[in-house]
């Protein structure tokens, strides 16, 4: 199973299609939302406990795999 699937999920029924932590509803831009304005991941995680600390440090692996590999030369 690809990683994005066991981390991240999109369902039209769910937010509207916005990507969502799996078995949750919170959005993954809540994770760079809290990143970008300077706070950590362990206050993330206090204000949505349903994302476990593993999958959340999942999608930024998924992220920075997924960036990296798009930016180098073909």
């Amino acid at each position: 199973m690809p990683r994005s699937s066991r981390v991240v999920h999109s369902d039209p029924d769910i937010l509207g299609g916005t990507p969502v932590f799996v078995g949750t509803r919170v959005p993954v831009q809540s994770l760079f939302d809290y990143l970008e304005a300077g706070e950590t991941l362990d206050e993330f995680l206090r204000q949505f406990p349903s994302v476990p600390r593993k999958q959340a440090i999942e999608a930024l692996e998924f992220a920075r795999e997924t960036l990296l590999t798009s930016a180098r030369p073909a």
